[in-house]
């Protein structure tokens, strides 16, 4: 007998313009061995595919109406410890970085264009480049990417209630 699915519904949460990772996170944790995980979600939530992907989950998706979606987090065999641990700067050292190449203002998209236009402005950077961008909160999936694709990053919450990130190119994976 399979095991019900753990259902988390976010689309509220991203209609209020939330940031709904740490709750998602939270009910990764809290997934019984082999328990799948069916999120409810007003986009089709690629960035998280990466990430829960790369905690052994295989996602499968579809669009229930209204460009809303479904999507069923199922664990795989290497789903074993699926807690995400907090994040730090990849990039601890004092070793002085060049100045940015640019710097990205993505605090007026909406999710996941902050992390998609942000990545796109770290793949065209050369090794050893920075950029900078502007997000309207702590990107917590942006920050795990980065890190999987080797690159190194620095960040902060500014006062201003916004989060800024220099990023410095790593070298590309083979």
């Amino acid at each position: 007998m399979s095991m019900p699915y753990y259902d988390l519904d976010v689309r509220p949460i991203l209609r209020e313009g939330g940031e709904p990772f740490s709750v998602i996170m939270q009910a990764v944790s809290s997934l019984a061995p082999g328990q799948s995980l069916r999120l409810y979600a007003t986009f089709k939530p690629l960035p998280l595919f990466q990430v829960l992907g790369a905690r052994g989950f295989e996602a499968s998706a579809r669009e229930i109406g209204n460009g809303e979606w479904e999507v069923i987090f199922t664990p795989g065999e290497a789903a074993a410890d699926p807690v995400v641990k907090p994040t730090a700067p990849a990039a601890a050292s004092d070793d002085k970085w060049p100045a940015p190449v640019d710097e990205l203002d993505n605090r007026d998209l909406d999710p996941p264009e902050p992390m998609v236009k942000t990545l796109e402005g770290v793949e065209a950077l050369q090794p050893g480049q920075t950029i900078a961008a502007l997000l309207p909160r702590e990107p917590v999936f942006l920050l795990e990417e980065l890190e999987a694709r080797g690159h190194s990053w620095r960040g902060q919450m500014e006062p201003e209630g916004h989060y800024r990130v220099v990023i410095r190119a790593g070298n590309p994976r083979r």
